[in-house]
């Protein structure tokens, strides 16, 4: 892909105030680009973080993972600069400004038959016949009329379209991520305030989404992680590794003094994810042995920060992140040391999964990738420690993004 961006070396080279208008162009480019390197003539997008991509629209969620029935859909022509964007709303649409009106089109229900039906005629109008088609999403209505649907054959999977695309940063995305990340900072310094015993964890979540939105965010990507951890394994939750439960939903439970908690929270700023993740106490300082777990997993990502750069692979992360622990994975088995953040709270790449070392190894960083690090360290008796930093790769290194402390364990 050689859509050429403006590199970033620093800070410095993020704009304090992202330009939208040139976000959509250059993100456009990028998309159309990826679309004939693939061969495809049409995206049909479902995914609400694929529909941001390439439209720059975004609107106000909730939770991110329920929003099926009334969603956003974006039909993306290879021959025409602007999206198709089928609106289930307009009010409180953060960005469609530059899109013409004859491309803003009223709402798509594609969870029904009936809504699947229209569709087949709309896309009829707008796709050339014999076109290549790829899709990200296929409810059941769509697969049921998938010979209306797609005339011309099954579609191929737009990950591999936007995937590639998504990869690299503009600088005004990276922009944009940086600001989630300062509203989602600027919102938990509050809730981590008002931790103390009796404090139910929906509280907690209530807080949070409040000031969230008051600072600005768009949507809640997904519910909010206040999480008590067990002091031993044996004492959690049942899972099929037998290792660590993560996430568990929050709840009404109220906390007690020398609660571990474990923080995960996102929202998005016009459609850009935070990601955020500490660990917390309530009520009482770290003990020596939780203190010695948190410098633990600074070593772990001091050792991974510094083979970070564009031309390193997954697997080189993963292998600084084993060795600086001792030879263990430094990472809960179901999840990963690492991954992506963009439109979505994690994409690709995922760092350490059960896609193997391979896979890892021929994941090379390209420069302008936003990543998020978020190696975790546990012992018995303590409760363990996990925080998530945000950086970006440049070429000669990394751009930090995230700026919180990691009370009450350091600075």
């Amino acid at each position: 892909m050689t859509t050429s961006l403006t590199a970033i070396r620093s800070a410095a080279d993020i704009p304090d105030e992202p330009d939208r208008a040139r976000m959509r162009r250059e993100t456009s480019a990028r998309l159309r680009e990826a679309m004939a390197e693939r061969g495809v003539d049409a995206l049909i997008l479902l995914g609400n973080g694929n529909v941001v991509y390439a439209t720059g629209a975004s609107w106000p969620l909730l939770d991110a993972g329920l929003s099926h029935v009334e969603r956003p859909v974006a039909i993306v022509l290879a021959d025409d600069e602007h999206p198709h964007l089928f609106m289930p709303f307009r009010e409180g649409a953060a960005f469609e400004a530059d899109i013409p009106a004859d491309h803003l089109h009223g709402p798509l229900y594609l969870e029904f038959d009936e809504g699947v039906e229209h569709f087949a005629r709309i896309a009829a109008d707008l796709i050339k016949a014999g076109a290549a088609v790829a899709v990200d999403e296929m409810t059941g209505a769509m697969r049921r009329a998938a010979d209306r649907v797609f005339p011309s054959g099954p579609p191929s999977d737009a990950a591999q379209v936007i995937g590639p695309a998504k990869l690299v940063k503009t600088r005004d995305q990276i922009a944009c991520i940086r600001r989630a990340c300062r509203i989602t900072e600027e919102a938990v310094v509050d809730v981590q305030k008002s931790l103390a015993p009796g404090v139910r964890q929906i509280d907690l979540s209530a807080q949070f989404v409040r000031r969230a939105f008051e600072l600005g965010a768009t949507a809640n990507m997904l519910e909010a992680i206040w999480q008590v951890m067990p002091t031993s394994k044996a004492e959690g939750t049942w899972t099929t590794t037998g290792d660590l439960a993560l996430p568990l939903l929050t709840t009404e439970r109220e906390l007690a003094a020398g609660d571990v908690l474990w923080t995960d929270v996102s929202i998005t700023y016009t459609g850009y994810c935070s990601d955020f993740g500490r660990t917390w106490l309530v009520g009482q300082e770290p003990t020596p042995r939780q203190q010695d777990q948190f410098h633990k997993w600074r070593e772990i990502l001091d050792a991974v920060l510094a083979v970070t750069k564009a031309g390193a692979t997954s697997g080189d992360l993963a292998r600084a992140a084993i060795a600086a622990n001792g030879g263990q994975k430094p990472w809960l088995p179901h999840f990963y040391l690492g991954h992506g953040i963009g439109t979505n709270a994690a994409e690709m790449p995922m760092i350490g999964t059960d896609l193997g070392e391979e896979f890892d190894d021929n994941f090379v960083f390209p420069a302008g990738m936003a990543l998020v690090l978020e190696p975790v360290v546990w012992e018995d008796g303590t409760g363990g420690y996990r925080s998530e930093e945000i950086v970006v790769i440049t070429e000669d290194g990394y751009t930090p993004l995230t700026d919180y402390p990691y009370t009450p364990y350091g600075a």
